[in-house]
C-alpha cells in the first residue's frame, strides 16, 4: 500500500448496557462514515467471548465467560471488508480476582458499561481486507 495516511477526526462515546460490543463499535463507525481508523475502549462486560486463531487448523476457537469482567484494554482498527466498515479488535479482561485474559474480540461480548474512542484516518488508497491464502485470514490487501 502506497500513499499518505493522515488523521481526520475523532469520535468518542458510550455504548449502551446490553449492546453486543463488537456490533455496537461497528455500528458507531458505520453511522459516522468511518472506513479507516483505530479503536480504543474501556469499561466492563457482563459476558465475554473471544477468539484464538489456530494457525495449524486455520480456524478460530472461542472462549466464553458468563461473568462480570473489567475491560482493561481494547485496541483495534477499522478498515473495509466487503465494502463495509469492519472493526478488528483485541481485548484484555480481568476477572473478580484481577486475573487477566483476552483474545480476538468476537460477537457475543455483552456491554455492562463502555466508553470508546475512534480515531479516523484518511488515505489515498483504501485499506480493504482480502483473503490471504498463506494465513487463511482476511488481511489488508496488497
Amino acid at each position: 500500500m502506497k500513499g499518505s495516511v493522515r488523521t481526520a477526526r475523532r469520535i468518542m462515546g458510550r455504548l449502551k448496557k446490553g449492546d453486543d460490543l463488537l456490533e455496537a463499535l461497528t455500528r458507531e463507525c458505520e453511522n459516522a462514515g468511518i472506513t479507516l481508523g483505530e479503536v480504543r475502549a474501556l469499561g466492563a462486560v457482563s459476558r465475554a467471548r473471544v477468539g484464538y486463531y489456530d494457525q495449524t487448523g486455520r480456524q478460530y476457537k472461542y472462549i466464553e465467560r458468563e461473568a462480570p469482567q473489567e475491560i482493561l484494554a481494547l485496541v483495534g482498527n477499522v478498515s473495509l471488508k466487503d465494502g463495509r466498515p469492519f472493526v478488528h479488535a483485541h481485548i484484555v479482561f480481568s476477572d473478580e480476582e484481577g486475573r487477566a485474559w483476552g483474545g480476538h474480540l468476537a460477537e457475543g461480548t455483552i456491554v455492562f458499561a463502555c466508553e470508546f474512542i475512534v480515531r479516523e484516518y484518511l488515505a489515498e488508497e483504501h485499506f480493504e481486507r482480502r483473503f490471504d491464502e498463506e494465513t487463511g485470514l482476511f488481511l489488508w490487501g496488497g
